[in-house]
């Protein structure tokens, strides 16, 4: 029985005749992501917007209403709210957007908490109050700057990483083909104006790892053929390196689809932006590990050379004994 095959073994795609073209086109995605981030602005959630935060016990149930609970908030009219389990699973905290101005005027946003709370015992008796919060602006800005912060360390670190494994080189090209998967998945939030919270951060973490361990593979099959193809021009080797892992990329990206569109077509409302998120992570870190961090090795200097060990001195001498120096 022969085993199903989505990719030949023997595909000679020319992926880095077109490298020019596609990092013209990479450039100008990245600028005009960054420009829709600065002119539109990114759409914030309550977690980095701020908002008012009723934490509560369900203690008549074993787990709490999530989704009940946010279509009935909802219906308040202050915005989409964001509802989790906090600690168990009969207890949730409710986080709800405060219209402007509300935080200057004193004792307006605790209401709008009340509301909240007011509403959940009418439907769900015997409700237990845990804390009913105000998150100002100040807090919500340190938590933006902590998850720009964790985006920024996540790439240095992914780059560092990879610099230590293979060549300077290889990190520089690394870090460029993150960078581009961030700005772009930015930029899509920015254009369309989505919701931008927590959930999306860990998104792009998970997009910073997959494309990592994407860009990974195809740069240990480089290093293989730069030592085993020393004569071979740089762009051939490149080309030959991507053939040979993009049976393994293809299926890999296939797999993680058959999971993402479900999610993406029929999955709660609540998921959409983080599965959106994933989704278009996906073929933007493939496209990058393809088109942006193989070609940059060219670009960068890159050459067999590196990855030769070099001669100590005892390795001379023993040349010079046996004549061969």
């Amino acid at each position: 029985m022969k085993l199903l095959k989505l990719v030949p073994a023997d595909t000679n795609i020319k992926f880095l005749k077109l490298r020019v073209p596609f990092f013209i086109l990479s450039i100008v995605l990245i600028v005009g992501s960054w420009a829709a981030v600065l002119t539109q602005g990114l759409n914030y959630g309550v977690d980095f917007a701020g908002g008012q935060e009723v934490r509560l016990t369900f203690e008549q149930r074993d787990d709490a209403p999530v989704g009940e609970l946010r279509q009935l908030v909802g219906g308040l009219g202050y915005g989409t709210p964001v509802v989790q389990e906090f600690g168990a699973p009969n207890v949730v905290s409710i986080r709800v957007p405060l219209p402007e101005a509300v935080e200057e005027t004193p004792g307006a946003a605790t209401e709008i908490g009340n509301q909240v709370i007011s509403m959940i015992n009418e439907e769900y008796p015997g409700v237990r109050t845990d804390g009913n919060e105000t998150v100002s602006g100040k807090v919500a800005g340190e938590f933006r700057q902590d998850a720009v912060l964790a985006l920024a360390l996540a790439m240095l670190g992914v780059a560092m990483y990879i610099w230590i494994r293979f060549e300077w080189q290889f990190g520089a090209g690394a870090l460029f083909a993150l960078f581009h998967d961030v700005s772009v998945t930015l930029g899509i939030f920015a254009i369309f104006q989505l919701e931008f919270s927590l959930q999306i951060i860990a998104a792009i973490l998970a997009i910073i790892g997959y494309s990592l361990n994407d860009t990974i593979v195809v740069y240990d099959r480089i290093r293989e053929n730069l030592k085993k193809y020393r004569k071979m021009p740089l762009p051939e080797l490149l080309d030959l390196s991507v053939n040979e892992t993009l049976a393994r990329t293809v299926m890999t990206s296939l797999t993680l689809l058959v999971a993402l569109l479900p999610l993406l077509l029929f999955g709660p409302a609540s998921l959409f932006g983080l599965v959106l998120a994933i989704t278009a992570g996906l073929f933007i870190g493939t496209y990058s590990s393809v088109y942006l961090a193989a070609p940059m090795l060219i670009w960068l200097g890159v050459t067999s050379d590196s990855f030769v060990p070099k001669e100590t001195e005892a390795d001379l001498q023993e040349k010079k004994a046996r004549g061969q120096v």
